[in-house]
């Protein structure tokens, strides 16, 4: 695979980017680039505390400064799930490279977390995690240079697709 620019993963919690772009990463010899771990890094608290003591608009507006601050090329981006929000930082993004949505459906995210109160959603308190699913999904086919559909798919698969796809 040439390497021409950035591989940036979207979607939703759950749908592996973080798992996947470790493996992507090595597979195709780039760095790897976590942004959740980049604003823990930043704030020196984590996501969940972000959330609960300042609430869910200051993690976005965090996410968005965090995204518009990388400058890498050849890299493997996974984003938070919220990264979709800020129109501005996904454009930024879409200079970076190729934007990969991973697509998984609700049931399979069900499955797959068992407890979002500890995962620092970017989410209206009173939104259910329906409500958050069909709302970014519009975002991130919006966003999407590639879709991998990956209900049915193994992390190594996962990372066979995008490979594929962005040949």
């Amino acid at each position: 695979m040439n390497k021409p620019s950035s591989i940036i993963l979207i979607g939703m919690p759950g749908c592996g980017k973080s798992t996947v772009g470790v493996i992507l990463a090595k597979r195709t010899t780039r760095n790897f680039i976590d942004t959740d771990v980049l604003i823990q890094f930043s704030e020196k608290r984590s996501l969940q505390d972000i959330v609960d003591h300042d609430g869910h608009m200051a993690l976005r507006k965090i996410e968005e400064n965090v995204l518009l601050q990388l400058r890498c090329t050849d890299c493997i981006i996974a984003t938070g799930g919220s990264a979709a929000y800020s129109d501005l930082a996904m454009k930024h993004l879409q200079q970076l490279g190729k934007i990969v949505f991973l697509n998984i459906s609700l049931e399979t995210i069900q499955n797959r977390v068992k407890d979002f109160s500890t995962r620092g959603l970017a989410k209206r308190p009173e939104q259910t995690l329906q409500d958050l699913f069909n709302e970014r999904l519009e975002l991130y086919f919006r966003y999407a240079d590639v879709v991998i559909d990956r209900d049915a798919l193994t992390q190594e698969e996962t990372c066979d697709e995008i490979v594929a796809k962005l040949r």
